[in-house]
């Protein structure tokens, strides 16, 4: 495939809340992506829109996944680990082994094709198109999904079948944290904790001292989530290994691949002055490789920037973080009948969105919410911004500039709104 206009892409086959799916006519070893500017927070759809969020994003993933090919860009990550100063050098010593060598000399294998460029139909595989567009093409894998079974009366989902499949997506989310945030979940579970089980948490981690937010570890944490149940179910490594149709060998590649690739897109935030601190990756299984696969981009990692605002200091979102902050502190009730609808999905083994949609037509939960014109406007900046980075449109320099400056318009926003101190509580730094 060199080419496809983006006009002529036809019905999608599959339609999410952020993103569409296309086949590629003659070609059923690839498909086209296609994100909208549309998003998406607490797993319940699209509820807002940045406008040029839909190329910002497919730009994202073009350039990130083009960097994840690129023996070049690892020889970077290499020297860049070899000099982090936070790292534990067991630690260090874990990840600069063979499968670092390799990246370093043939890059690591993608699902990614291209991007088409809106006006010629181009596949550009290198470089940016000279009219990005919201469309990707990508190679397929197959998705199996785990089958629904209970024991007594308890529901359960049987993965038997993936150990016996090739060409398929790992049924896991790989969780990746440099460090730990306020809003990070194994955060949240582990402050909720006896001692006694918080000892035993942070054995599973495997990090080396109390998890604090806003810390820097010398211990990168990988975990795991459910990808193909109704809700994403945190996962032991145990349990991972068991439910993810890999190899023990290949399970544990996977990890460390998840955490090196992780450092590529570390190198890419931290030359727009942004500090990285987690993100989520998918792999399929292609025989004896792992591909790194799925959506990457500003909404699937958490970058913040520290400003200064009335003598305190804050870690701004550069993220889909920042929408969710934004609902958290200006929309509790609704907040509170997710949560509630949540528990009552997983009690019941069905979506929760199910349980949402039909208390909001009865009136016992609240409506979903709209996003104040104002906020919306600073996260347009904001990926704006990040846009005319990856294009070479703007030098680093001006990028910083113009994030710090809708950063500190962020923290006077809620200022403005008498919610600076709910702020301060979640995101502000000693």
């Amino acid at each position: 495939m060199n080419k496809l206009l983006p006009s002529d892409l036809g019905e999608p086959f599959y339609e999410g809340s952020v993103q569409q799916l296309y086949a590629v006519p003659g070609d059923d070893s690839v498909m086209v992506t296609r994100t909208s500017a549309r998003g998406s927070v607490f797993d319940v759809g699209a509820l807002f829109e940045i406008a040029g969020h839909d190329v910002n994003r497919a730009l994202f993933r073009h350039v990130l996944y083009s960097r994840l090919g690129d023996p070049a860009v690892w020889r970077r990550v290499k020297a860049a680990i070899e000099a982090a100063p936070e790292l534990d050098p067991a630690y260090r010593a874990d990840l600069m082994g063979p499968l670092l060598e390799s990246c370093c000399e043939r890059g690591a294998r993608t699902h990614h094709e291209g991007m088409l460029d809106a006006v010629t139909g181009e596949v550009v595989r290198a470089g940016v198109p000279a009219n990005p567009s919201a469309c990707n093409v990508v190679r397929k894998f197959q998705i199996l999904k785990p089958e629904r079974t209970r024991f007594l009366g308890a529901p359960l989902f049987d993965y038997a079948k993936f150990p016996h499949s090739d060409r398929f997506v790992v049924p896991l989310e790989y969780i990746v944290r440099f460090g730990i945030t306020s809003a990070s979940s194994v955060y949240k579970k582990y402050a909720g904790m006896e001692p006694k089980a918080k000892a035993a948490f942070e054995r599973e981690l495997g990090v080396s001292r109390p998890l604090e937010a806003w810390q820097y570890l010398e211990r990168p944490i990988s975990d795991f989530t459910s990808k193909f149940e109704p809700e994403d179910r945190m996962v032991s490594k145990q349990e991972a290994l068991v439910m993810c149709g890999l190899s023990g060998a290949q399970f544990a590649e996977s990890g460390t691949l998840a955490v090196l690739g992780a450092w590529v897109v570390r190198d890419l935030v931290e030359e727009l002055g942004l500090r990285m601190w987690d993100l989520k990756w998918e792999f399929a299984k292609d025989g004896d490789e792992l591909v790194f696969v799925d959506t990457i981009d500003t909404d699937s990692i958490r970058a913040t920037m520290t400003l200064e605002h009335g003598g305190q200091r804050y870690a701004v979102h550069y993220n889909k973080q920042a929408m969710r902050d934004y609902f958290t502190l200006l929309h509790r009730d609704w907040i509170a009948d997710i949560a509630e609808a949540k528990l009552l999905g997983q009690k019941e083994g069905v979506a929760f969105t199910e349980i949402l949609k039909a208390g909001q037509a009865e009136g016992r939960y609240a409506g979903t919410p709209t996003v104040d014109p104002a906020f919306l406007a600073l996260q347009v900046e904001k990926m704006a911004a990040i846009r005319d980075s990856l294009t070479g449109d703007a030098a680093a320099e001006a990028v910083r500039a113009r994030l710090e400056m809708a950063g500190r318009e962020e923290l006077a926003f809620y200022e403005g709104r008498g919610a600076l101190g709910e702020l301060r509580k979640i995101n502000g730094i000693s």
